[in-house]
């Protein structure tokens, strides 16, 4: 058979030209090249890890105002000095952490720790008026911070005296800036008060208040104003409105129990003591003031043993705090337990080492850790301790057998050289010596 047609052809076509195909191998030799080049630089690294995104300033500065709100005063500090690390520039980082350390030094329980968080404070505060000094925010915290500071007792009294002068004028400052600003108008009734000038400091208080009734430190400075010259009940309701903006700012409770405590009203103070502690076991705090607060109203109350107990808890919350165990002394003195206040007393004023702390705090040796006690210097808010120290020892002198009015007599000289001119202090003093006299 004869096939007919066209004769049957076998070549293709040639195929067109695409230019996407021909970007995409473009684009692959581009990267193959630049994987070479790294490869030989040795930053090619195919299996490394992918970088961790860094946090902003922003990002701890909001975190330390979430603390501070929560009531959480030291990581709010953390996250404060994290932020100025990141950005030394910023005053408003720098004042914003000064104020935080001026307000958890009332969470402290020491006049040492209390004078170092001060001090620090006031060193940020300066920073931030440094960074910008025309900003009448950066004047008024470095008042408030001064103010603080100059109430310390282990801040010498020239230096107590310059610190206020300078609170004085760096609050000023702040009002001269911007005469509106209420935070400045509130420290510096604040320091009116220290200086008592308590008709002024109620001038400024109220404008302050008028001009911001939201803020907590206005709310706080005119309850202190009010409580400074003796209306109690209106000082108890601006705390309470202070208290109401910032709920997690236990010493707001305290200083509310404090007032109501001095009015004998035991049950109202103890309420609020207790408030502080149940938000303190909220968040997770181990603060001991509300212990000691709910101890010394159960003493006043002759309930020595109940106050006790709460001293204890304070100590297992905060064993490290020699104050505390001067705190426990003063309650065993009103229990009439005089051994067991010798060995407390000698921990807050002399120090004392892991053992001797454990016996104090009769502590469980498989629970508890060791610790050792610094001792406290003689101020004006341990000198409570030294006498009651030096009157026991005295009292408990047997001739012959101990060595307590040698132990005695130190301590009582001590009181003696510093609070010569306190006649109260003085009597206790000489009773104490004159017992020591006659062995």
């Amino acid at each position: 058979m004869q096939l007919s047609g066209h004769e049957p052809t076998f070549r293709q076509n040639k195929p067109k030209s695409n230019p996407y195909r021909m970007m995409v191998w473009v684009v692959l030799i581009m990267g193959a090249m630049a994987v070479l080049r790294a490869n030989i630089q040795g930053s090619f690294r195919p299996f490394a890890p992918a970088p961790t995104p860094t946090r902003t300033t922003n990002s701890y500065a909001q975190e330390a105002e979430t603390y501070f709100i929560a009531g959480d005063l030291d990581k709010a500090i953390t996250a404060y000095q994290q932020a100025t690390s990141r950005d030394p520039s910023d005053f408003h980082l720098w004042s914003d952490l000064a104020r935080v350390q001026v307000y958890s030094s009332e969470l402290l329980t020491t006049d040492q720790q209390k004078y170092d968080r001060l001090t620090a404070g006031v060193a940020s505060a300066r920073e931030g008026v440094k960074l910008a000094p025309n900003e009448s925010e950066a004047h008024a915290i470095l008042a408030f911070a001064l103010d603080w500071r100059a109430t310390n007792p282990l801040v010498p009294p020239e230096e107590q005296a310059a610190n206020m002068f300078e609170a004085d004028q760096e609050a000023n400052t702040a009002r001269h800036l911007d005469e509106t600003n209420p935070l400045a108008l509130a420290y510096y009734a604040e320091i009116l008060v220290d200086e008592q000038k308590w008709t002024l400091a109620q001038q400024y208080s109220q404008e302050a208040v008028t001009r911001d009734p939201n803020s907590m430190d206005v709310r706080r400075i005119n309850a202190y104003v009010y409580e400074s010259y003796g209306d109690y009940s209106l000082a108890i309701k601006e705390y309470q409105a202070a208290s109401a903006i910032m709920p997690n700012l236990t010493f707001l409770y305290i200083s509310i129990g404090k007032i109501y405590r001095s009015m004998q009203r035991y049950d109202d103070a103890l309420s609020y003591f207790d408030k502080a502690a149940k938000t303190n076991a909220q968040l997770g705090i181990n603060d001991p003031i509300p212990y000691l607060a709910i101890a010394n109203t159960y003493a006043q109350q002759g309930q020595p043993l109940v106050a006790v107990r709460n001293v204890k808890k304070a100590i297992s919350l905060n064993p490290t705090s020699p104050d505390v165990y001067g705190q426990l002394g003063m309650i065993y003195i009103k229990a009439r337990n005089y051994e067991s206040a010798l060995p407390a007393f000698d921990c807050a004023i002399n120090g004392c080492n892991a053992t001797q702390s454990c016996d104090v705090r009769q502590c469980d040796n498989t629970v508890d850790p060791p610790v050792v006690i610094k001792g406290m210097p003689l101020t004006d808010n341990t000198v409570g301790y030294y006498y009651s120290y030096g009157s026991i020892l005295a009292a408990m002198h047997r001739s012959g057998v101990d060595n307590y009015c040698t132990q005695a007599l130190q301590v009582l000289a001590k009181v003696q050289a510093a609070y010569a001119s306190n006649s109260t202090i003085m009597g206790i003093v000489k009773a104490s010596q004159s017992i020591c006299s006659g062995q």
